[in-house]
């Protein structure tokens, strides 16, 4: 994941919900304007915060400030990961109103004014229920976001975010195919599950559950669904029911994005992730024996603390290995509070420098799959602005299209980045 928001617009409207970090917030957002807006506000910006890394929690700071200059007559509230964790720093914030955590913002009347605390922030810990949005996040107007689990189990030396969203928890099957047909009866084409830990789905639920079991139980009860998608995956995690869809529904996206973090089987011991160098290429063969057309991302962590050239080199390897097409790749920065902060670091640009042939491999497999996609003819759901996405979710540009249109186009070339596609 990588910190993100949403640009303030010049006619802000009188609730806005700023988000960084993730799609569980993107989820969030719409459910947060609404409640702000059930409970009489106005003039209010809301920060939905990130903390995967310190830059991340340095943008919020600066956006913060930014917004109270740019908009000082609104009340500034400070919610998600960041303030969750640290919520001490954003109250001393003379442009901050209120900290809300990440249990407190969804319950009635966080955003009422005549709130007595200047801070409301709980043991998330403490949690029990998903508090998880029905609300679909939206994006481009074909596709909707629904957030099915939030919190996290495991302590990845690296990772702050399970002291942001607690442990790991389920939103009710019921509940979700209620929030399935909600989308539908919206109009939209494509449902794209998400969560925190997504495939600890359903461990927490009282009745047997997990994520294969959802998805095969949607794809039963929504036969008009044209598209399903998965946000990122951990493959250790992957049920065989999960991996029996992706082989079998044509309607479930031939496209996963993994969280590898590193090819090196020590390096991935020191971060605490629970596969192995040789769990992720078995897995990656396997399923693209059982879907030929599947593609993979996944996200990879350069210059982790202790990490030699030669691990290195095993991560870069895993590129081919695995047939990655979609990179997104961090230099290691130390997260405060994490164990990962006290190994010993490599030197200052190392990291950089490892991120930047990562991501010049990622170019070049990327280029390899556009090219093999040109003269083919590709279903895509459309965007708007002129863009479309493939099954595999690779982007098209393509002229002459409406958003949430289901489309056959040509595929005639490429721009590195992006297809290009004539009817």
């Amino acid at each position: 994941m990588s910190a993100s928001r949403d640009k303030l617009p010049a006619d802000m409207p009188s609730v806005q919900v700023v988000n960084f970090g993730c799609r569980v917030n993107l989820v969030e957002a719409e459910a947060l304007r609404r409640a702000a807006l059930a409970q009489g506000r106005s003039n209010l910006i809301v920060i939905n915060s990130c903390a995967v890394t310190a830059e991340a929690a340095r943008q919020t700071r600066q956006t913060i400030r930014r917004l109270k200059r740019e908009a000082p007559e609104c009340e500034i509230i400070v919610t998600g990961c960041a303030a969750q964790i640290d919520p001490e720093s954003f109250a001393a914030m003379p442009e901050v109103a209120r900290v809300l955590g990440n249990a407190e913002k969804l319950q009635p009347g966080a955003f009422a004014h005549g709130q007595n605390s200047r801070v409301a922030v709980g043991d998330i810990f403490a949690a029990r229920a998903a508090g998880l949005p029905s609300v679909g996040g939206i994006e481009d107007h074909s596709r909707a976001f629904l957030a099915i689990q939030t919190g996290c189990d495991h302590r990845c030396s690296f990772c702050i975010i399970p002291f942001g969203r607690g442990a790991s928890r389920s939103m009710p099957l019921p509940q979700l195919q209620d929030a399935v047909a909600d989308c539908l009866a919206k109009g939209f084409r494509e449902i794209v599950l998400t969560g925190v830990d997504l495939t600890s789905y359903g461990q927490d639920l009282p009745e047997t559950s997990n994520l294969g079991r959802a998805v095969t139980q949607i794809l039963a009860a929504a036969p008009e669904l044209a598209r399903l998608r998965l946000s990122s995956i951990d493959c250790i995690e992957a049920d065989a029911e999960l991996c029996n869809a992706m082989a079998s529904e044509p309607r479930l996206m031939p496209h996963l994005h993994l969280s590898l973090q590193s090819g090196d089987d020590l390096i991935l011991k020191r971060m605490k992730r629970r596969h192995s160098h040789a769990d992720a290429v078995d897995f990656c063969g396997a399923l693209r024996r059982a879907r030929p057309d599947i593609v993979f991302g996944a996200d990879l962590i350069a210059g982790f603390p202790t990490e030699t050239e030669a691990m290195f080199e095993n991560t870069l390897a895993l590129v081919d290995v695995c047939g990655l097409t979609h990179l997104h790749v961090f230099p290691f920065s130390p997260r405060p509070g994490t164990p990962a902060a006290k190994m010993p670091q490599l030197p200052p640009g190392v990291a950089k420098e490892r991120a930047k042939r990562l991501r010049a491999a990622g170019e070049r497999a990327l280029r390899r799959h556009l090219d093999a996609q040109i003269g083919k003819t590709l279903p895509l759901l459309s965007e708007r602005g002129g863009i479309a996405r493939a099954a595999d979710f690779t982007k098209v540009r393509i002229a002459g299209i409406d958003a949430g249109q289901m489309i056959e186009a040509r595929i005639t070339g490429h721009d590195g980045e992006t297809l290009c596609a004539v009817r």
